[in-house]
């Protein structure tokens, strides 16, 4: 997995499958959340995401008032987070 940080956007490549990925989602989001309200998370290809991942990003929108824009690459992913009831709370949206 490889995470790209631009302006307000976090870009993740690759699948997210482990705790080092977590970390590495947590400390781009946490450089970004110190700066901006408005953050976009752009998961190009993942089949999935961490209950870690899910877990900390709820924290950001439920606790800190971090507005997310969620986009997905993958339609599994996708239709995870509608199980999850995750779409609206991230703003989640097919690329």
């Amino acid at each position: 997995m490889q995470v790209t940080m631009s302006s307000n956007s976090i870009t993740i490549d690759g699948n997210i499958k482990s705790v080092n990925d977590y970390q590495e989602i947590k400390t781009a989001a946490n450089n970004l959340v110190d700066e901006h309200k408005e953050i976009n998370i752009i998961i190009q290809d993942s089949l999935s995401i961490t209950s870690s991942v899910i877990g900390y990003l709820n924290k950001l929108v439920l606790k800190d008032g971090i507005k997310i824009t969620m986009k997905v690459g993958n339609s599994q992913l996708m239709e995870l987070l509608e199980d999850l009831n995750l779409k609206r709370v991230f703003n989640a949206r097919k690329i």
